[in-house]
């Protein structure tokens, strides 16, 4: 590991003490990856490509320190349970279209062999003694 990746690591954990002990000197002093990059003095897309494993800690010591759930987490949860709404709400909606699909073949059957019997290309069909016509069938 080169120098500036050494100093860059030493600055982020100096940072990550400053940023848990409330005493932010170079950001707002929120418990986000970009104060602790802002606070480090580093850009935040090197906390995530070459300093991951700090930024995992930071966001472990959130947790463990002051009981708190990191903002990227709170975030990703809200994603979650939005998700599983739109998902929820699909679902309701596909098997409300099943059902219309079924209805709408069922008529479309009854339709067809209406205009077939009513034309006298076909024989009414056999009912069950339940079943009650609203209209007789015209042969």
């Amino acid at each position: 590991m080169n120098q500036q990746n050494q100093d860059e690591r030493t600055f982020i954990r100096e940072a990550m003490d400053r940023l848990l002990a409330g005493q932010a000197t170079a950001s707002n002093g929120s418990l986000t990856v970009a104060a602790l990059a802002a606070e480090a003095g580093v850009h935040r897309m090197a906390l995530y490509k070459r300093h991951a494993d700090l930024k995992n800690e930071f966001d472990e010591r959130i947790r463990t320190e002051t009981k708190q759930v990191p903002e990227t987490e709170k975030q990703l949860r809200a994603a979650i349970a939005k998700l599983k709404k739109t998902i929820a709400n699909q679902n309701t909606e596909l098997k409300e279209l099943r059902a219309l699909v079924t209805r709408l073949t069922l008529a479309s059957a009854v339709l067809t062999q209406d205009q077939k019997v009513s034309t006298g290309q076909g024989q009414p069909p056999e009912l069950p003694k339940n079943v009650v016509l609203f209209r007789p069938p015209t042969v």
